[in-house]
């Protein structure tokens, strides 16, 4: 199970070896991205994916082959994770529609 809490030694290692570091604040290598058959995608694997593309461990083109995923796709998970930090990668946006009380389109997942 991964650490809560990033153990400093590694990501001072990490720093040195100028590794990227992935959401959870730990060091990320390509044996640390989701695998291949993920079909579960929660909120710190889309991270990961996002963190080693931009950190040159796989492709763009590679990740979107891998995990099915198309460019819009993958897109939109940066833009949302930019633009929202971590929380922008939920697969539901409870807070509006809590505000909103039960109607329609409450429960179900947006993308």
């Amino acid at each position: 199970m991964t650490e809560r809490h990033p153990n400093p030694a590694r990501l001072a290692a990490a720093r040195l070896l100028r590794l990227p570091v992935g959401p959870t604040g730990h060091p990320l290598t390509r044996a640390d991205l989701p695998p291949p058959n993920t079909k579960r995608w929660v909120i710190r694997r889309k991270a990961e994916v996002v963190a080693g593309v931009r950190a040159g461990l796989i492709t763009l083109e590679e990740a979107c082959r891998r995990y099915s995923l198309s460019i819009d796709e993958f897109v939109s998970w940066q833009h949302q994770l930019d633009a929202y930090g971590l929380d922008g990668l939920r697969a539901t946006r409870g807070r509006g529609r809590r505000a909103r009380g039960a109607g329609a389109g409450a429960g179900t997942a947006a993308r």
